[in-house]
C-alpha cells in the first residue's frame, strides 16, 4: 500500500497549527499512529516528528504534513480527524473506516477482523 489517505477537518488543522506553534515544532510532520491499549484493543496516537522515518508514509491535509509508520497504516489509511470543543475541553475525535467498534471516549477502537488477520 503506498498512498495514503488522511483527512483533516478545518477545526482539527487549526488545532495542529495551534499546537505546533506552542511546541516550537513549525516544520515537523503530524506523526499519526495506533498503539496496543486504551478502552479498547488499540489507541490513536499523535505527536510532531522532527525525523520521519524512510520507511514512513507521508501525505499532506490542507497544508499539514502527515506521517504514519508502516505498522499503523492498514489502521489509519481512510482516517479523518476532527477537532472539537465541549464543556469538557477539546480534543481530537477520530472517524476510521477500518473500525469494528469504538470505546465511548472515542480515542480507542477495535479493528475490523481483516486488518488483525495480517
Amino acid at each position: 500500500m503506498s498512498n495514503l489517505s488522511i483527512s483533516l477537518s478545518p477545526a482539527a488543522v487549526t488545532e495542529v497549527e495551534r499546537l505546533r506553534r506552542k511546541q516550537n515544532c513549525l516544520e515537523a510532520p503530524l506523526r499519526v499512529r495506533v498503539r496496543s491499549g486504551g478502552c479498547a484493543e488499540l489507541y490513536y496516537d499523535l505527536s510532531f516528528e522532527e525525523n520521519p522515518d524512510g520507511e514512513d508514509r507521508c501525505c499532506t491535509c490542507d497544508g499539514v504534513a502527515i506521517a504514519v509508520d508502516v505498522l499503523s497504516l492498514p489502521y489509519v489509511d481512510g482516517l479523518t480527524i476532527d477537532y472539537t470543543e465541549d464543556l469538557m475541553g477539546g480534543g481530537f475525535r477520530f472517524h476510521n473506516p477500518h473500525a469494528e467498534r469504538t470505546c465511548s471516549c472515542g480515542h480507542s477502537f477495535v479493528p475490523q477482523a481483516d486488518l488483525t488477520a495480517h
